[in-house]
């Protein structure tokens, strides 16, 4: 299905001549082909799965918001609204975020369902909430929250 969203938005984006859009949907498609291609020796033959594209694109997200805070240092707005610009091209075909009480919620939830009691349990929780939850909420901020819970 989100291979699908993309195709049609590449295809909308090519006949609006949206060379930004264009570009980065382009982008996101080619880092999806890496994936499906460093998948194929593991036995995954028909490409990676939506949420190993969910977990892609919010790294992608990821990266660019990492790179925005090293143009913001070296003052370079011209690329940091280019780096935005990606950012919220990228973020429409990824999953409604969850807000933080959803995110505290979900992170007891696993907590309790893989009976974790320490913070050397922390590898189980991160793990199944990749699992449920790619795409939709940010793993750094769950992993804050695990950190507060196992304490």
């Amino acid at each position: 299905m989100i291979r699908e969203q993309l195709k049609n938005a590449l295809i909308e984006a090519l006949k609006s001549k949206n060379e930004k859009r264009t570009a980065t949907i382009r982008l996101i498609n080619a880092a999806i082909k890496d994936k499906d291609i460093e998948a194929r020796p593991k036995g995954v033959l028909n490409g990676i799965d939506e949420q190993a594209v969910f977990a892609l694109l919010q790294s992608m997200v990821k990266q660019r918001k990492e790179s925005i805070a090293l143009y913001m240092q070296g003052n370079r707005q011209d690329l940091v609204e280019s780096e935005q610009a990606e950012i919220d091209i990228i973020s429409e075909f990824l999953p409604k975020q969850m807000s933080e009480e959803e995110v505290k919620a979900a992170v007891q939830a696993v907590i309790s369902e893989v009976q974790a009691a320490s913070v050397k349990d922390m590898g189980k929780v991160m793990g199944a909430l990749k699992a449920k939850y790619a795409g939709q909420m940010d793993m750094g901020a769950a992993s804050a929250v695990i950190k507060s819970l196992l304490s």
